[in-house]
């Protein structure tokens, strides 16, 4: 993860580390290789404007300057500032006080949101909670099944039916069920698309009307880099999200997506998967992946 990214960094700051003294040009060198840097992981491009604009005014005032570690304390700056960008704190899922809490997942086919589904339901009942998936992606057949084999993988219910056309109609009876089993989250995978089209968002929008989910959490291959960006800020501005999850975090050593994600559509990274294994998915938090980028 963010490999490529690190090494290159990594070369950037140990020039300045070392150095018991910086003028005003040093700095703007160590920042302009930055940039190039940034823009070669697929960040997109206004993040990099804005995070080199706010580096640099923190880095070249006369307190860092004339600090005994000067170099440190610029990195010191890198790394706070990508803390930033990256969203501050970990963001957790707001859990109903009326159970269930409906989380709806969705992305474009290919993201990996049906096996990120079956992963945040194994996440929960390791914590104690009772959920329940429901496969509402009724495009594919072959999406119905493979819900219904991680389910059975993880031992939890997955509401399906092979006789509904409608999602949205599937969808309603599955909160119906969630609630007359006791569950306490009910997990929606929606259908996909290889591109984004109008019918597909009507039938989001259908569904999130009819269920009001408590979390619509956007699934987003993190090695498409900016295409994930792209396309996460039209989901947002189509049906609205409220949080993101990065896949394939384990295969991406650029970091495009990651960090350029949150600044572009306004919405934190609640969550990375980092592998293929049914138990590879964790919280993302942000202190923890800007220190691993600048090997810190």
């Amino acid at each position: 993860m963010f490999d490529t990214l690190s090494e290159k960094l990594e070369g950037i700051f140990s020039k300045l580390k070392g150095r018991g003294y910086l003028k005003e040009e040093d700095v703007d060198v160590a920042l302009r290789e930055l940039r190039l840097v940034l823009l070669e992981a697929d960040v997109n491009f206004r993040v990099v404007k804005d995070f080199i604009s706010r580096v640099r005014e923190k880095a070249v005032g006369k307190e860092v300057l004339e600090s005994l570690t000067p170099g440190q304390q610029v990195v010191k700056i890198v790394h706070e500032e990508l803390i930033d960008l990256l969203g501050s704190k970990n963001e957790r899922i707001p859990f109903s006080a009326n159970p269930p809490t409906v989380i709806m997942m969705i992305g474009l086919q290919g993201s990996g949101k049906t096996t990120t589904a079956a992963k945040l339901a194994n996440l929960f009942k390791k914590q104690g909670r009772r959920p329940m998936l429901a496969a509402a992606d009724l495009q594919r057949p072959a999406a119905i099944d493979q819900l219904v084999t991680l389910g059975a993988q993880i031992d939890v219910p997955v509401f399906s039916s092979r006789e509904e056309k409608d999602p949205v109609a599937l969808s309603e009876s599955a909160l119906k069920r969630a609630r007359l089993d006791a569950r306490d989250i009910l997990i929606l995978d929606t259908a996909g698309r290889l591109h984004i089209d109008d019918e597909l968002m009507e039938q989001l929008e259908g569904i999130k009307a009819a269920v009001s989910p408590d979390e619509v959490l956007f699934v987003a291959d993190a090695m498409t880099g900016q295409d994930a960006v792209t396309v996460a800020k039209t989901f947002n501005e189509r049906t609205g999200i409220d949080g993101i999850i990065l896949t394939k975090m384990d295969g991406d050593a650029r970091g495009g997506a990651a960090l350029s994600i949150r600044a572009v559509t306004g919405k934190p990274i609640k969550f990375i998967g980092i592998g293929e294994k049914i138990d590879m998915i964790e919280p993302f938090h942000p202190d923890r992946v800007a220190s691993r980028i600048l090997g810190t």
